[in-house]
């Protein structure tokens, strides 16, 4: 098969696979040994857990390449385009070097069925292979043992904070949900933990195959100030470090975790103390507290599960303490709904509920359901549009308000795509 557009492809792939979502290894792994026939790769990083992994994707990235290395970041979902999901030295690479790992992709994978995130995971490992890297970073897309990204042996395994997520799939408590992330672990490979409270499971699962384990607050631990930070390692400190570019404590929680990984593999990929500092504060990821400022500025935030929405009720209540907030907002059916609601309620004045023209996104009732279980009667509902929805907030907003987009990636990216568009003439959209 061939195409002359990434759009194509794209199309192409996502009616090829009868099932959207199909974990397991055995697929990609096959294509992958051949389309890599001596199994070669860049040294690797792959970031597994529920929240927290961009992010952690994002410090890596920029503490690296403050040191002049050349790192290439596999990410998902993307925001805006397919292309931000591979990027090298941190821009997305071209469409044109995506359609031709696609294309070695078809030449190989004979009759082998391929998901579409499969085929994104194997053209990434492939253009990273051919762009002569220092470092890839892969992150998981959904659990961890059976992700497409665990076809590559990990030289550092990093989970990230675990809660209730993709029940249908990992499992419907924090220890199941567990086993799956700790499939990433390798045997004697470092393993970065940085859930404050990791489910025992993840740690039997990393004890069982000898892994090489980092805990939060045993092996590793940050300090907050005022105006910075320290990093605490057995008899490694780092002091006075800048914050984090990423807005929110919980951000030194992931940067605590990535300060671990980049120490346990010092040897093999130096970093200097000066690259950390500047990494931290040219640190850049769309849709985590992202604010816009203007008459009635707008903060965007992705988080879609109760843990985040909480790291996110705590960032309001410090940063926006007397603000009257306006939420757009919309969820995906498999999330727990009602439990973000219940969260950010006090919070929010009123909420406008935006249609989501996706098959994964909840419908009107689900959404009216969750409020009306937390007797939230501050709603409007009706909209054609994401823009008419936050037409609406905006006309309920006065100066001195806060608009609040958030619930998930689609919704962000409904408003990133537009400001190219003329949302409103009203902001200033320089973050």
């Amino acid at each position: 098969m061939h195409f002359e557009s990434l759009q194509g492809w794209l199309d192409w792939q996502e009616s090829l696979h009868p099932r959207k979502i199909d974990l397991g290894l055995e697929r990609a792994m096959r294509v992958y040994h051949a389309l890599n026939l001596k199994n070669e790769k860049p040294l690797t990083i792959t970031v597994a857990g529920t929240n927290g992994k961009g992010s952690c994707i994002a410090f890596l990235e920029a503490i690296y390449r403050a040191q002049g290395y050349r790192v290439g970041a596999y990410t998902s979902p993307h925001i805006l385009q397919y292309n931000e999901r591979i990027s090298v030295d941190g821009v997305p690479v071209s469409d044109s070097q995506i359609c031709a790992a696609f294309e070695r992709i078809e030449t190989v994978r004979g009759d082998t069925s391929l998901s579409y995130f499969e085929f994104g995971t194997l053209a990434a490992l492939d253009i990273f292979w051919h762009s002569r890297l220092d470092v890839q970073l892969l992150e998981v897309g959904l659990g961890g043992r059976l992700d497409a990204v665990n076809i590559i042996d990990t030289d550092v395994a990093v989970v990230t904070s675990i809660c209730i997520d993709h029940c249908d799939w990992l499992g419907e408590t924090r220890e199941a949900i567990g086993s799956e992330k700790a499939g990433i672990f390798r045997s004697g490979v470092p393993a970065v933990i940085g859930d404050p409270d990791p489910p025992e499971s993840l740690l039997q699962s990393a004890d069982r195959i000898k892994a090489n384990v980092f805990c939060y607050g045993k092996d590793f631990k940050y300090n907050k100030h005022a105006q910075s930070w320290d990093w605490v390692a057995d008899n490694n400190i780092l002091s006075k470090l800048p914050l984090p570019a990423l807005k929110g404590e919980h951000q030194l929680l992931n940067a605590s975790a990535v300060l671990q990984t980049i120490t346990t593999i010092q040897r093999l990929l130096p970093v200097n103390e000066s690259a950390i500092r500047k990494g931290l504060q040219s640190v850049n990821l769309s849709g985590r507290y992202q604010f816009i400022d203007g008459y009635i500025p707008v903060l965007l935030d992705v988080g879609h599960n109760p843990q985040a929405v909480r790291a996110l009720e705590k960032y309001l209540q410090h940063s926006f303490p007397s603000r009257k907030i306006h939420a757009v907002f919309s969820m995906m059916k498999d999330k727990d709904i009602k439990g973000v609601v219940e969260i950010m309620k006090p919070l929010v004045h009123d909420w406008f509920i935006t249609p989501m023209l996706n098959s994964r996104s909840a419908n009107e009732q689900m959404i009216r359901t969750a409020f009306e279980f937390n007797k939230v009667d501050n709603v409007s509902f009706g909209f054609s549009s994401f823009k008419e929805t936050y037409r609406a907030a905006q006309t309920e907003s006065a100066q001195g308000d806060l608009i609040l987009v958030f619930g998930s990636f689609f919704l962000v990216s409904k408003f990133l795509a537009g400001l190219n568009q003329e949302i409103s003439v009203d902001h200033d959209y320089s973050r």
